[in-house]
């Protein structure tokens, strides 16, 4: 209720019932009135007998249930549930189950994956003369990705290069660097110039014992270098990465120890692949999302949200006899570089080239479930970012973004809009000129002003504070938000699944702003209604009095 102060009224007019001003204006009032009570009507009423079926059938407590599967699965399995780990696994299962229990016939797509796991925190240390050890803060001191486990119990400590001057350096970018190399010793290069991983390999190839990459000294957080070695057994030497302020105290060290125990190396995983009975393989729509969480937390939003809503979607449609066919999709290795949904592509490019052909379009749900979430629609056709995107979509995905906008257009929710960045499963898709889309609620982004007043949010605040966290459990979801999407990403699925002239992607005319077909069409009646009554108004006055 609004506490500022009512503006006074005019003083009450009378008018005369048989006058031709009079009629008029009952004229206008009655249409104003019937246009209001159209636009009025539930949003839910505007939608189509199968929309409403399907969106309703797209329940919470569905979502609610796979996502207290997954919930559960992590707990179980030391807290995530990763490719390549027992709870992706269970997931998988969980997925699998069911399928088969709502008609389907899942299939596993199985491929390789790199797994990587610290299992105790690295420790480097200073070795004095006479063999004490001195080491170095934990938070200074950090294995770099896909490391191997060893150990160095002592040894000779050799500066490749570097001074420790601030700035990124070139220090161990060349196999020149390593000339005067003594074998056996362990490496301290610092950062910059060039990737940890050229850097290890070169001391490797130069005899290396282990590396030790420290910080450029640019940065405004001195923390220990983090990188990837890109795969496992690139590096056959521990790499650990130090702060610029550890760096520099090593450069008088002579001797030191260290040691890493991780897990680094090739894992088995799937994809899990799901039709429907009907429909054209020659129109296929995919829907997909990742499966696989990092393996910081559970993978809850990030994306047992998209897993979620993919399966719910599935389990909806499972009796509906459709003209284009579904592919219901769970990709794994995900979070280890968008492996799941390349593998797929690639596997159709060179093995079944007819039915990459007949992949009409894809359709992406990454994290649906952001406490703190915006509505957004994949930007289709640059728009909403001025073409600057980090991956251009092929000709039809602007359909595919008008579909998402028409649905919450036509139940009164506002949407926005995210670039295609490059970071989730529609790359591959996308490489391959397949037109794409879906869904995105954010990830730790803050949100802006302007999201926080169309999305009711709270600004400055991340969409999803937990994100690649161990929060990132069942409490870190907002159910109506989630219901929202999944809602939306039904609607659009059903609506190309069901067209009976194929998957059609020629733009639909839409009004100003994203004003769907329904609100246009009232917005003409309501233009048409106010111009007969003007023509009512004039041909009454220009007959005068008597008429």
């Amino acid at each position: 209720m609004s506490t500022r102060p009512r503006r006074p009224r005019p003083p009450h007019q009378v008018s005369d019932r048989r006058s031709p001003r009079w009629r008029s204006a009952t004229l206008a009032g009655v249409i104003s009135i019937a246009v209001a009570a159209i636009t009025a009507l539930p949003a839910q009423a505007q939608l189509d007998d199968a929309t409403r079926r399907i969106t309703e059938t797209v329940s919470a407590d569905r979502l609610q249930a796979h996502l207290q599967a997954f919930d559960d699965i992590a707990k179980a399995h030391d807290g995530n549930r990763a490719s390549g780990t027992s709870g992706y696994r269970a997931s998988v299962d969980h997925v699998v189950g069911a399928l088969r229990e709502a008609g389907y016939e899942p299939r596993l797509q199985t491929f390789r994956v790199p797994y990587f796991e610290v299992v105790a925190p690295a420790t480097v240390a200073t070795v004095a003369d006479d063999g004490a050890r001195t080491r170095l803060p934990s938070r200074e001191v950090a294995a770099l990705e896909y490391s191997v486990s060893g150990e160095v119990t002592r040894g000779r400590l050799q500066a490749v290069d570097t001074d420790g001057s601030p700035g990124d350096s070139t220090s161990g970018c060349e196999t020149g660097d390593f000339e005067d190399f003594e074998p056996g010793s362990v490496a301290l290069v610092q950062q910059g110039e060039c990737s940890p991983g050229r850097k290890a390999a070169n001391a490797e190839a130069a005899g290396a014992s282990a590396v030790l990459v420290f910080g450029s000294g640019e940065r405004r957080h001195d923390r220990p270098v983090r990188g990837s070695l890109e795969e496992p057994r690139a590096v056959t030497v521990p790499v650990i990465g130090l702060s610029h302020r550890a760096g520099v105290e090593l450069l008088d060290a002579q001797e030191v120890s260290v040691t890493a125990e991780t897990v680094s190396e090739l894992r088995e995983t799937v994809n899990v692949l799901a039709d429907t009975r009907t429909g054209d393989p020659a129109n296929t729509i995919v829907v997909g999302g990742h499966l696989d969480g990092d393996t910081g937390g559970p993978g809850i939003n990030d994306n047992g949200s998209g897993s979620a809503a993919v399966l719910a979607i599935a389990e909806a449609l499972a009796d509906t006899e459709v003209q284009n066919a579904v592919r219901f999709a769970w990709w794994g290795g995900e979070e280890t570089g968008l492996m799941g949904s390349d593998h797929y592509v690639s596997e159709l490019a060179a093995h079944d080239p007819a039915a990459l052909e007949g992949t009409a379009m894809y359709l992406n749900l990454d994290m649906v479930g952001s406490p703190n979430y915006g509505r957004f629609v994949y930007d289709g056709d640059g728009s909403g970012s001025g073409g600057h995107h980090s991956y251009d979509a092929p000709a039809g995905s602007g359909a595919i973004e008008d579909a998402f906008h028409e649905y919450f257009d036509s139940v009164g929710l506002a949407s926005g809009e995210t670039e295609f960045d490059g970071e989730s499963d529609y790359v591959a898709f996308i490489e391959a000129g397949i037109p794409s889309g879906g869904l995105y609620t954010g990830d730790d982004d803050t949100m802006t002003g302007r999201d926080a007043r169309r999305f009711d949010g709270r600004a400055g605040e991340p969409h999803d504070p937990c994100y690649h966290r161990a929060c990132d459990d069942i409490t870190n979801i907002d159910l109506q938000g989630l219901e929202e999407m999944s809602d939306a990403a039904a609607a659009v699925v059903l609506r190309y699944a069901t067209s009976a002239d194929g998957v059609d992607l020629d733009r639909a005319v839409r009004g100003p702003a994203g004003v769907g077909p329904l609100t246009a069409l009232l917005g003409v009646l309501a233009v048409g209604a106010v111009g007969l009554v003007t023509v009512l108004v004039v041909r009454r006055r220009g007959r005068g009095p008597g008429g």
